[in-house]
């Protein structure tokens, strides 16, 4: 009879941890920096840009310029920070000659509003790849994505046609992620299911992915299992010793994005 309660009470707790988890899960996944409106990037050269979103929110973007442009990198960063971090590495992509267009998500840098759903957050970057075209041919654009930006890159590639996708440590899917991490938590609590698996099946377009065989935030088997569901043309470079945040900066990597580009 004692173990029929303490049996009972384990589950209450575990499901109450499960109703808490459920609600703060965006709190889990995204962490922003926020700017004020007026805050001066330290960038040598920038354009800010405005992105009116299908239900009223503005988002900030920034575009950096090549001197010599033959195309646009289309970049997608991380969930953590802002483009006042992480556009630090514009300059990788300028310096071989394409301009870099870096959006902030809502409630990230000067953008406005939050995050409240998947489908909110995949309209959003699809609304800054419509402005883009405004301005390049599709021909020319290179769709980038990073961690949490590779599962709605490789969305937007899916959905559109630009000239390539590269994937910098994706994750198979936001579920298998979580189920990796966290095995004793029950899938269906996640409202984010970032289904890259999906996704990646639909691209037509050339596929690179990169991943550091040491990542200890996304697990590098994720990479070999999306590896699976590529085209026999695609590429995974797996990028020895590295870990989740040296890709940008690796030897290898910088090599192999030049030969890309």
């Amino acid at each position: 009879m004692v173990f029929i309660k303490v049996l009972l009470i384990l589950l209450a707790l575990y499901l109450v941890l499960c109703g808490v988890l459920y609600w703060v899960q965006e709190k889990m996944i995204f962490f922003p920096q926020k700017l004020s409106q007026n805050f001066s990037f330290s960038f040598r050269s920038y354009e800010e840009i405005s992105i009116k979103t299908n239900d009223g929110p503005i988002l900030h973007s920034l575009l950096f310029k090549a001197d010599q442009s033959k195309g646009v990198i289309f970049y997608l960063h991380g969930n953590a920070g802002s483009v006042s971090s992480w556009g630090e590495l514009a300059v990788i992509y300028t310096s071989l000659g394409y301009d870099v267009f870096m959006p902030d998500y809502r409630g990230y840098g000067k953008s406005e509003g939050k995050i409240y759903s998947e489908q909110q957050f995949f309209d959003d970057m699809q609304r800054a790849y419509e402005l883009l075209k405004r301005t390049y041919d599709e021909s020319n654009i290179v769709v980038l994505g990073y961690s949490i930006g590779t599962s709605v890159a490789t969305k937007i590639a899916a959905d559109n046609r630009p000239k390539m996708l590269i994937l910098e440590a994706p994750f198979y899917s936001l579920s298998d992620l979580v189920k990796n991490i966290y095995p004793f938590l029950p899938g269906f609590i996640l409202k984010y299911k970032f289904r890259t698996d999906q996704f990646i099946r639909r691209c037509t377009m050339p596929v690179v992915i990169f991943h550091g065989d040491r990542d200890e935030i996304i697990y590098p088997g994720s990479s070999l299992k999306l590896k699976e569901l590529m085209k026999p043309t695609d590429t995974l470079i797996m990028l020895k010793g590295e870990y989740h945040n040296g890709i940008s900066t690796n030897g290898v990597y910088l090599s192999e994005i030049k030969k890309l580009l």
